[in-house]
């Protein structure tokens, strides 16, 4: 069955403005331009024809697409596509040593070790199967338009699912606040059409957080 799915970050929050980890075990909500980025993805894409919306636990996930729910579009949310968890850095300022720990961790992802997490955290094995979890329910779902929204490693993880690659690739994939990817569904492949979109953010005080 063809589907026609349409990917998106959530919008910015001052846990991003300001470099703090977010994660799955932080909630925060997004800070007003955060808001005004969602608002101006519901202005350009308020038209397509979208079965569904489906969002993370999250807030943030949550308040960036309310506009969508607000006009009727059913909401649903999934612990699947929530954010990975940072374990002991959540929630704290970037340091060197977060730093270091980090890219370590990114590291050993690149190099195949799946299993490496930061501590107490959750590991790329993990987030690999809640993404597979997820593009199952995907294909298993009657909608042929669906919107979801989810988080900056989530998004990583998933879109390398989508595309039938290792997590060792998640690197390539950069999402700004609200940036779209939109894929078709070609018989068992999805073929992206946008990757990191941002085209409805022209106003320049919408520009994302780099």
């Amino acid at each position: 069955m063809s589907k026609t799915l349409y990917i998106i970050r959530h919008g910015e929050t001052d846990y991003n403005k300001n470099n703090i980890v977010q994660g799955k075990g932080v909630d925060p909500s997004l800070n007003d331009k955060g808001k005004l980025q969602g608002l101006a993805f519901f202005e350009l894409y308020r038209e397509t024809p979208f079965e569904v919306v489906l969002t993370s636990t999250l807030k943030r996930t949550h308040e960036t697409v309310q506009p969508f729910v607000e006009q009727g579009l059913p909401w649903e949310s999934l612990a699947d596509i929530d954010e990975l968890s940072w374990g002991i850095h959540e929630g704290k300022h970037s340091t060197p040593e977060m730093k270091q720990d980090f890219y370590h961790t990114i590291g050993e992802w690149q190099r195949g070790n799946f299993d490496a997490r930061a501590k107490a955290g959750e590991s790329a094995t993990e987030l690999a199967e809640r993404m597979d979890r997820f593009v199952k329910h995907l294909h298993e779902r009657p909608e042929k338009h669906l919107l979801v929204c989810t988080h900056g490693r989530s998004l990583r993880g998933l879109i390398c699912k989508l595309k039938g690659e290792s997590l060792t690739e998640m690197e390539r994939y950069t999402s700004f606040n609200t940036a779209l990817w939109k894929a078709q569904l070609h018989g068992e492949n999805w073929v992206f059409e946008l990757e990191n979109d941002i085209s409805h953010l022209a106003l320049p005080e919408l520009a994302p957080h780099k």
